[in-house]
C-alpha cells in the first residue's frame, strides 16, 4: 500500500484540528449516524477546556487506496518542542494560514523548521468566509515568508488551496466547492511517498505513548528496513551506549486508533512495545550493526520557575502527593516526553528549578500535576540570562498585536513602558497590526493588562527572537497586596469594612492563614489586614435593623494569571482543590526584617 506522511502546522487558532476533523469525515472514519463531535483530536481535558492543541497526535486514513498518516500539531509557541520532534515523521506539511490574519509569529517558527528538514509544503488559506478577509494579500505574504526563510526552488513552487474548515470545503481557487476532495487529491499529488534507503533497520523514536497494560510505547517512522514482532534489535542511547531488546508487539495507526500487525515496512509510522528504558530521539536499529540517527535538537528554554513542596499551614489537606520525592519523580517522568523541559536541583532538597518555553508551557505542566493530586508551591517566573562577549543578555521576543484602531495608542504605550520597540504599524481592514521587539520579561503580566486596556479586543501573539543586551529595570505591578493577619475563617463583617482598601481574591467564609494574599491594595504598599474579625454581640438592641454586609464578588485568577501577577517575595500554593497566593515568608515580622536587609544591602 502506498503511504503519505503529512503534518499540519500553523499559528494557534488558524484551524489545524478542524481540518483534521474534515479529513476524518471525508475518508469515512465515522458512520453517517455517528456523533463524532468537534475538534476530535483534542481529546485531553485541558485541550477541551482551553480550546487549543497542546500535544501532537497521529491519525491514519485511507483515501483512493493510499494510506495517509496525519499528524496534528500544537499552534502555540510555548509548545514548539512538540512540533520540532514530530516533523521528523513527516514527508510533507500542510501550512494553514488565516485569510484575515495572514502569517503570524508561530507560522514563521513552524515553517522555518519544516523547510530546514526539506519537507514539501502545501499552503492552505483557511477562513475565506470571514469578513474583511484578504486571501490574495495573504498568499503574497506567505510567498514573501518562504523567500525570507531561504526556501528552495521546489519549496517556493508550493500549491495553494483556498477554503473554509468550518463549512468543509477547500479548492484550488477561491471558489466554493462541495467538499475537501481537491485538497485530498492535492495531498496525493504533491506530497512525495516516504524516501526509503537500502540497509539495516533503523527507526528514530519521536514520540512516546503509554498503556496501563503494555507500559511505555515507542512511536516513530521506520527509516529503512522492516521491523517485525519478536525481532531482536539494538537501542542506540543518547550517551552512545547500545542496549539489546526484543520487540514484543507492533502497531500501526489506523483511523483514530492502532492496529496490531506482524511487521512494518520502511516509510510507515508505527508504535513498538517491548523496548524498555528508552528516551525520545534515540534510535532502534539492527542487532548486529547498530547505527544511530542524529539526536533531535530542540530550541533552548527561555524561562524558569522554582517548584517546591507545599509548606503552608494547610499542607496535605487536599493532595495525595506532597513530598519532595513525589515531585521529583513526577518531574523526571515529564522529562521523558517533554523535550523542551529541563530540571535542575537547587541548594534546598525541597525545591527544583524547572526550565520551560514560556508561562503557558509551565502552566500546563502545573495544572496537569494539580489534577493528578500533587500539592506544590510555585515561585515567580524568571527569564534565563546569558553572558555573551562579557555582556549580560536576555531573551527578546517578537510581539504581534492586532487591535481596533482606537486602542492602538494605548497598546503602544503599554509595550513601550515595558521596554518594547515598535517595528511595524499597518492597517488590516478595521484593525491595526502592530509588531514590537520586547524583552521576554516585559511580556510577564502584559496580556491581562492589555485585555483590560482594550476592552478584550486585543489579539496577542509572540515568539522567541534572539538574545540581546539587558534592558534594565522593567516596571512590574503597580499595586501592593492585602495580606491576612491570622489563621481563621474570613467573615462578611470584616470584609465589608475593608472593601475600600482594594479588591478581594477570596469569598467570605473561606479559610485563610497568616501571610496569605487575599486581595489587591488600592495603594502601592502591602497592607496586613484582619479578615477574620467577627461582629461582637451585645445585650443592647440596636435602634434600627443592622445593614446587611454587602461584599463585592471576588476577582478570579487562572493559574497563568497568578503566575504573571505575583512579585519576587510571593509564590503560589497549588493544590488539587485550590490555588492560593501567599508571601514566601508568612510571618509579618520576618518579612519586615528581610525587607530592611535588602534595603541596606
Amino acid at each position: 500500500m502506498e503511504i503519505r506522511n503529512i503534518a499540519i502546522i500553523a499559528h494557534v487558532d488558524h484551524g489545524k484540528t478542524t481540518l483534521v476533523d474534515n479529513i476524518l469525515h471525508a475518508t469515512d472514519v465515522f458512520r453517517d449516524n455517528e456523533d463524532s463531535g468537534e475538534l476530535i483530536m483534542d481529546s485531553n481535558d485541558l485541550e477541551k477546556e482551553r480550546g487549543i492543541t497542546i500535544f501532537s497526535k497521529n491519525a491514519a486514513v485511507s483515501y483512493k487506496g493510499v494510506k495517509i498518516n496525519v499528524i496534528d500539531t500544537p499552534g502555540h509557541a510555548d509548545f514548539g518542542g512538540e512540533v520540532e520532534r514530530v516533523l521528523k515523521m513527516a514527508d510533507g506539511v500542510i501550512l494553514l494560514v488565516d485569510a484575515f490574519e495572514g502569517p503570524m509569529p508561530q507560522t514563521r517558527f513552524v515553517l522555518q523548521k519544516a523547510l530546514a528538514l526539506g519537507l514539501q509544503p502545501i499552503v492552505v488559506i483557511n477562513k475565506v468566509d470571514k469578513e474583511n478577509c484578504r486571501p490574495d494579500e495573504v498568499h503574497d505574504a506567505v510567498f514573501e515568508l518562504f523567500f525570507q526563510l531561504d526556501a528552495t526552488e521546489e519549496q517556493l513552487d508550493f500549491p495553494t488551496f483556498y477554503g473554509s474548515g468550518k463549512f468543509n470545503w477547500f479548492n484550488t481557487e477561491n471558489v466554493q466547492c462541495d467538499d475537501i476532495t481537491p485538497l485530498m487529491d492535492g495531498i496525493l499529488e504533491h506530497v512525495p511517498p516516504p524516501a526509503t534507503a537500502e540497509g539495516d533497520v533503523q527507526m528514530q523514536i519521536t514520540s512516546l505513548d503509554f498503556s496501563s497494560f503494555l507500559g511505555r510505547i515507542a512511536v516513530g517512522k521506520v527509516r529503512r528496513g522492516t521491523l517485525s514482532e519478536g525481532m531482536q534489535v539494538s537501542l542506540c542511547k543518547r550517551d552512545g551506549s547500545v542496549q539489546k531488546h526484543k520487540i514484543k508487539e507492533l502497531y500501526i495507526f489506523e483511523n483514530m486508533g492502532k492496529k496490531r500487525v506482524t511487521e512494518v515496512s520502511a516509510g510507515d509510522i508505527c508504535a513498538v512495545v517491548g523496548i524498555e528504558d528508552f528516551n525520545i530521539g534515540e534510535t532502534i536499529s539492527d542487532l548486529e550493526n547498530p547505527e544511530a540517527l542524529p539526536i533531535i535538537k530542540i530550541d533552548e528554554p527561555t524561562m524558569n520557575m522554582v517548584f517546591g513542596i507545599n509548606n503552608s499551614p494547610f499542607f496535605g489537606k487536599d493532595g495525595k502527593f506532597v513530598t519532595s520525592r513525589h515531585i521529583s519523580d513526577r518531574l523526571d517522568k515529564e522529562l521523558e516526553k517533554n523535550l523542551a523541559l529541563s530540571v535542575e536541583k537547587t541548594e534546598s532538597a525541597d525545591s527544583f528549578l524547572v526550565y520551560g518555553r514560556g508561562i503557558m508551557h509551565l502552566g500546563v505542566l502545573i495544572e496537569t500535576m494539580r489534577r493528578e493530586g500533587y500539592e506544590l508551591t510555585i515561585g515567580q517566573p524568571q527569564v534565563i540570562t546569558k553572558q555573551i562577549d562579557g555582556e549580560k543578555c536576555e531573551p527578546y521576543e517578537v510581539l504581534v498585536v492586532d487591535v481596533p484602531e482606537e486602542f492602538s495608542s494605548k497598546v503602544v504605550n503599554m509595550v513601550t513602558i515595558r521596554k518594547g520597540e515598535l517595528l511595524i504599524m499597518e492597517s488590516k481592514g478595521d484593525m491595526q497590526h502592530l509588531e514590537f521587539n520586547i524583552p521576554s520579561r516585559g511580556l510577564i503580566g502584559l496580556r491581562s493588562q492589555m485585555l483590560t486596556g482594550t476592552a478584550g479586543n486585543a489579539i496577542m501573539a509572540h515568539r522567541f527572537s534572539e538574545y540581546k543586551p539587558w534592558k534594565g529595570v522593567i516596571p512590574g505591578r503597580q499595586n501592593g497586596v492585602l495580606i491576612a493577619k491570622e489563621k481563621g475563617k474570613a467573615t462578611p463583617y470584616s470584609m465589608d469594612k475593608l472593601q475600600d482598601r482594594g479588591r478581594f481574591f477570596i469569598d467570605a467564609g473561606v479559610e485563610v492563614y497568616g501571610g496569605q494574599i487575599i486581595g489587591e491594595n488600592s495603594r502601592a504598599d502591602d497592607l496586613v489586614v484582619n479578615v477574620c474579625e467577627a461582629k461582637k454581640l451585645t445585650n443592647h438592641r440596636a435602634s434600627g435593623a443592622d445593614d446587611a454586609s454587602k461584599v463585592i464578588v471576588k476577582t478570579e485568577f487562572t493559574l497563568e494569571e497568578c503566575m504573571e501577577y505575583i512579585g519576587e517575595d510571593e509564590c503560589i500554593e497549588v493544590t488539587p482543590q485550590v490555588i492560593r497566593l501567599r508571601k514566601i515568608q508568612l510571618d509579618a515580622v520576618e518579612r519586615k526584617k528581610t525587607q530592611k536587609k535588602l534595603q541596606t544591602s
